[in-house]
């Protein structure tokens, strides 16, 4: 009697343990984790991201959940610093899994996102990087079936400045500037592949590592070259240093300025003055009242009054990037009927992989990289006068997108 005791004990312990391990197959709630560098270098953005994730979430909850074969289940968002550092934020990845979540997302800092699409490789998990990812992290085989990117690659980001400057603006002489990493070194590659097609010139070229702060030396060798455009890499802080002294040293006047990307975020810490006349690409801008495509500016609008009710700002592009990326995880598992990675991934590839976006048409690469219609918008900054309130920065002058815009699957061994 006292050995079936024990033997019952194990049974009920082991029942349990295993409970507690393994998710319910049809549970009416589920965790999705979002894991972001809320401190340190690139907490501005992460805050952004992190906002446009948990809207994400709202939206499905108040319709009631996630319409799934058993029924409604209901989303929680667990946040995480990864405070950009590889060890916290695999750590954190690993404690998000081991609570039971059903979905990541996140990263602002690129080398992390793919260190978690290497776990992700080898324990699927439906994984959503939401920050520019660099172009060899699409290589065949490199990329988890489970991993979508909905931002394209640096190589893109530039490529589509090379097009704007050289196609779109007209411009024949470019200087370009990089940052001395894969960002800056894959949107100079970009930059020069659309030169080389509209047959413009490459006149002068440098690259400053990230933090620089004195940009003097770099902006004497642009003025000496006298190039019609002066294309730069820069993001963030570093892009609102080099902007700053461009404008102090008055080479706003002599040549187009254009800054590779940029968010709002970004241009709201450069002086309208340094700003006004100053070009960019920008994933979503929120105003598109003007734009060509009415039914695009109507999603905009509706997507920009959904923000501003939560947030009370409008959103910004790496909170639309964070928005789009949660909105196909949530229907990945709808169209997949199941939280399962491989089927969350055929569901996603369906149809072409294409999947509606508050910023138009975007379909699912074999890559899993988005294409969008409209991946950019070509924005022209606003001086003091033309701005009409806190972030109004930009009119939005062009755009572009589809395909050619991006890498092609051959070159990245597909």
């Amino acid at each position: 009697m006292r050995k079936a005791l024990v033997l019952l004990s194990i049974f009920v312990l082991s029942v349990v343990c295993f409970s507690d391990a393994t998710p319910a197959a049809n549970p009416d709630k589920i965790k999705v984790g979002i894991l972001l560098p809320l401190t340190g270098t690139f907490a501005a953005v992460a805050e952004t991201q992190r906002d446009g994730a948990l809207l994400a979430i709202d939206v499905i909850n108040k319709r009631g959940g996630l319409n799934m074969p058993w029924g409604k289940v209901t989303v929680e968002g667990v946040v995480a610093d990864d405070e950009a550092k590889q060890d916290v934020g695999v750590r954190r990845y690993r404690y998000m899994v081991s609570e039971g979540v059903r979905g990541v997302g996140g990263q602002t800092w690129a080398p992390l996102a793919y260190a978690l699409n290497a776990m992700v490789q080898k324990e699927p998990m439906p994984y959503f990087p939401v920050c520019v990812m660099a172009k060899e992290a699409f290589l065949k085989g490199k990329l988890a079936d489970s991993t979508f990117a909905t931002a394209y690659s640096p190589w893109t980001v530039g490529y589509m400045a090379g097009s704007a400057a050289t196609k779109t603006l007209g411009k024949k002489r470019v200087f370009f500037l990089a940052r001395a990493d894969s960002w800056g070194w894959d949107i100079r590659d970009g930059v020069y592949t659309a030169a080389k097609e509209q047959g413009a010139e490459i006149v002068g070229y440098d690259e400053v590592s990230l933090g620089t702060s004195d940009f003097t030396t770099v902006l004497q060798k642009v003025r000496a070259a006298k190039p019609d455009i002066f294309i730069a890499a820069q993001f963030a802080g570093d892009a609102v240093a080099l902007l700053k002294q461009v404008h102090q040293m008055g080479l706003n006047k002599e040549m187009t300025i254009f800054n590779a990307f940029i968010t709002n975020v970004v241009a709201k810490g450069i002086p309208p003055a340094a700003l006004e006349g100053v070009y960019a690409m920008h994933y979503f801008y929120y105003d598109l009242s003007e734009f060509e495509d009415k039914e695009v500016a109507k999603s905009a609008k509706e997507f920009t009054e959904l923000y501003e009710a939560k947030y009370k700002t409008p959103p910004d592009a790496y909170a639309t990037i964070a928005y789009t990326a949660y909105m196909e995880m949530f229907r990945g598992f709808e169209a997949g009927k199941s939280l399962e990675p491989k089927a969350v991934s055929a569901a996603l590839m369906a149809n072409r992989g294409a999947f509606p976006s508050v910023k138009g048409p975007a379909r699912w690469r074999e890559d899993h990289a988005a294409v969008y219609k409209y991946a950019a918008f070509l924005v022209k900054g606003k001086g003091a006068s033309e701005q009409k309130g806190a972030w109004d920065l930009f009119k939005v002058v062009g755009y572009q997108g589809g395909d050619s815009v991006m890498p092609t699957l051959q070159s990245l061994g597909y």
